[in-house]
């Protein structure tokens, strides 16, 4: 069964559980796990945050529940809709169209959190509805996917078809990767460093499917890189900027992050940070600005966060600490264009 059939029973099933309590003259409720900080919890075992088991009651019979249950009902028939027209929305599509019904969202923010309500509700992700975010996120290499959408079921792509590559969406998401001469997966912060590298050939220098961040990668990005990893075998190396924030990337692709705490298979445990580390900025006497008060106090968060606990971990958040300094991947530019492909990322990746 895929996903779209899936999420397809899924809705079904949570409109007969509010309709049959109608026909029973019994107002509506509905269970949803509990999202609260205190009810998210890291499992060690797998390496990610998990939901604990507390949960909260959405009672149509309460006055003060009735909008937010009113909106996880349109929400759900709106993805319903999108699912019997093979159809996607973006958060941003599905915010403007609560504007034709009596359906009032105070912005995208609230809509936003509503769509993951029906997340936690049916316990699938939002891309199983087909809702997505806007893309950011880029891919290129060596690698044959075969889409499985409507209308392109089927149909391969090679990833080398753009030389600007091409934008991980919908179709790409949930493509199956089919062949590649790629060994690794190479995934960069930046679009100016994703360009350089295809530029430079780099990707068959490293054998390397190239993907670009876009600074936080949204979930079909880090979807994606899970399942290259797993289907293909391909280890995955992050090259981020040298700061709290890129090292920060890196590990919400590997560990997850709380606000995804609900979805499975959306981490890569086994991906390796390999820079840009305090030490790299010394070694190869980056040029560097100050660290602001947000930069530090993002430190200190992140040496108390339970993902960092790891003496690697901790020790690279020291380093940064005494430094005090903050470099971006294209710092490697001061020693020509071609100097992070022919020396760091030479020296980085085994």
């Amino acid at each position: 069964m895929n996903d779209s059939n899936r999420a397809s029973i899924k809705l079904t099933d949570l409109g007969k559980q509010i309709v049959e309590s109608i026909l029973a003259d019994r107002f509506p409720v509905l269970e949803i796990p509990d999202r609260n900080t205190s009810n998210i919890v890291y499992n060690a075992k797998q390496n990610r945050f998990v939901l604990g088991d507390s949960t909260n009651i959405r009672d149509s019979s309460n006055i003060n529940h009735i909008r937010s249950f009113t909106q996880l009902t349109w929400v759900a028939s709106f993805a319903k809709q999108l699912l019997a027209a093979s159809r996607t929305s973006s958060l941003r599509d599905l915010y403007y169209s609560s504007e034709a019904f009596d359906v009032v969202f105070k912005d995208q923010a609230e809509s936003d959190r509503i769509v993951t309500d029906l997340e936690c509700v049916t316990g699938l992700p939002r891309e199983s509805f087909g809702i997505f975010p806007d893309e950011h996120s880029s891919i290129y290499g060596e690698l044959v996917m075969r889409y499985t959408v409507p209308g392109y079921d089927g149909r391969e792509i090679d990833l080398t078809i753009s030389p600007d590559g091409l934008p991980i969406g919908p179709a790409l998401m949930t493509a199956e990767p089919i062949r590649t001469d790629a060994e690794i997966v190479l995934a960069v912060e930046s679009g100016g460093m994703f360009s350089r590298l295809i530029e430079t050939k780099a990707w068959q220098r490293f054998k390397a499917v190239l993907i670009q961040l876009g600074g936080q990668p949204p979930r079909a990005t880090r979807s994606l890189i899970r399942t290259l990893n797993e289907r293909l075998d391909l280890p995955v190396y992050l090259f981020t900027d040298g700061d709290p924030w890129g090292m920060h990337i890196a590990r919400v692709i590997m560990s997850g992050s709380a606000n995804s705490a609900h979805i499975e298979n959306l981490t890569t445990p086994g991906a390796v940070w390999i820079g840009v580390t305090p030490k790299d900025i010394v070694s190869y006497s980056l040029p560097t600005e100050k660290m602001n008060n947000a930069d530090l106090k993002r430190l200190d968060e992140l040496s108390r966060d339970v993902r960092y606990s790891d003496h690697e971990w901790q020790k690279h958040i020291e380093e940064f600490r005494k430094l005090r300094e903050k470099a971006e991947q294209q710092a490697f530019s001061r020693y020509g264009m071609d100097f992070v492909v022919d020396t760091y990322l030479s020296d980085k990746i085994i």
